[in-house]
């Protein structure tokens, strides 16, 4: 197994992974690490392309209908 240090580590989420931890039962390593399994393994980490991924995180929300613009064709004369 790799080990990793992680330095500059704001204070507030610290504290938030320690509660995180603790609702949990589990250290702030053990934590950490299933934190990281999950967003490594979900289907986001695997999504075939950023707009699918960004539209299956939004999707839920609910969305806005926008119009297309209209085109107008572009001459190649000035």
């Amino acid at each position: 197994m790799a080990a990793m240090t992680i330095r500059h580590l704001d204070e507030a989420l610290k504290r938030r992974l320690r509660i995180q931890a603790a609702v949990h039962g589990r250290s702030m390593e053990d934590e950490a690490r299933d934190i990281l399994r999950v967003a490594l393994t979900s289907d986001d980490a695997e999504a075939g392309s950023l707009y699918e991924a960004i539209r299956r995180r939004i999707e839920p929300l609910g969305g806005v209908e926008l119009d297309d613009p209209q085109r107008e064709s572009v001459s190649s004369t000035p």
